[in-house]
């Protein structure tokens, strides 16, 4: 009987972005109109002012979204209530809704007793995403967090999700969703051993759509997990943004339009993702022997 040298693990993590991702626009803009403010006028005349002046842009939006509410009247006010009845009229991109079974029972045809667990990781403000119809199937959901007055209304940002950010949850995730408030775990993460965490990055898919994903790109390539790009239906592979700027470790396994439809390219290499993770879980397997 052999015996595997490697620890096994049988959960695999699926980890999304979500505007332009799981949903075909972006939340912000997406606010921004359910407001009826018009949004190159509010990026230029708003938010573009305070970047140059040394803002962070994600700080720059929320605070003159802050601003645009005071100055508004009742039912009008930007207030968590209006965020979540967004999300729930917001509809996610084909395919999506039945994706999250599919994968699971493709990876329980191979592993019966497999695990998939499916996580967000946005630079939106996530309770939009909590109030989709979609969010019953996540683990765990992080993205831009925001602090409510006692009425609802929008308060201020207490939580911003950078594109450098979104890693440390790539981390959190991994060593086990508790682990929220070890802000060291990045530092000291190569060291931990395998057997302690809830899913070992290697067994991570990751998907997103552009700039924001880049450094979950690095680090999804750095322990060997997949990382697949997307990019509009209407668009091409050619106009990926920034794609020329990609270097050796931001490259992914596949670029392909965000469909989820059961043949489309993006479902085809999810699943092949799934099966290749079950065929290593299962070679870890034979060599725990019975």
């Amino acid at each position: 009987m052999g015996y595997a040298t490697k620890p096994l693990s049988n959960r695999i993590a699926v980890v999304f972005d979500f505007d332009e991702t799981l949903i075909p626009d972006d939340s912000f803009d997406i606010l921004l109109k359910d407001c009826q403010l018009d949004l190159e006028a509010f990026e230029r005349d708003r938010v573009e002012p305070l970047v140059k002046q040394g803002w962070h842009k994600y700080l720059a939006r929320t605070y003159c979204l802050i601003q645009e509410s005071r100055q508004r009247e009742g039912k009008d006010k930007i207030t968590y209530e209006r965020l979540a009845n967004l999300g729930k009229k917001v509809r996610p991109i084909e395919g999506v809704p039945e994706m999250f079974d599919c994968l699971r029972q493709k990876a329980r045809e191979l592993v019966p007793e497999v695990e998939v667990e499916y996580y967000l990781i946005s630079g939106g403000f996530v309770d939009i995403a909590r109030n989709t119809s979609i969010a019953k199937h996540f683990t765990q959901m992080w993205g831009c967090e925001l602090a409510y007055e006692q009425n609802g209304e929008i308060q201020f940002l207490k939580q911003q999700m950078t594109h450098t950010e979104k890693t440390h949850y790539l981390y959190y995730l991994s060593k086990g969703i508790d682990a929220e408030n070890e802000q060291d775990l990045i530092y000291n993460y190569r060291d931990i051993p395998i057997e302690e965490l809830h899913v070992p990055l290697n067994q991570t898919i990751y998907v997103g759509d552009g700039t924001s994903d880049i450094p979950c790109f690095t680090a999804i390539n750095q322990y060997e997990g997949i990382a697949f790009g997307i990019f509009p239906e209407h668009s091409s592979a050619e106009k990926w943004e920034h794609r020329e700027k990609v270097t050796n470790s931001q490259q992914i396994t596949n670029l392909v339009p965000a469909h989820y439809g059961e043949d489309s390219e993006l479902m085809r290499s999810l699943i092949l993702a799934i099966e290749c993770m079950c065929k290593q879980i299962l070679l870890l397997q034979l060599s725990v022997g019975e």
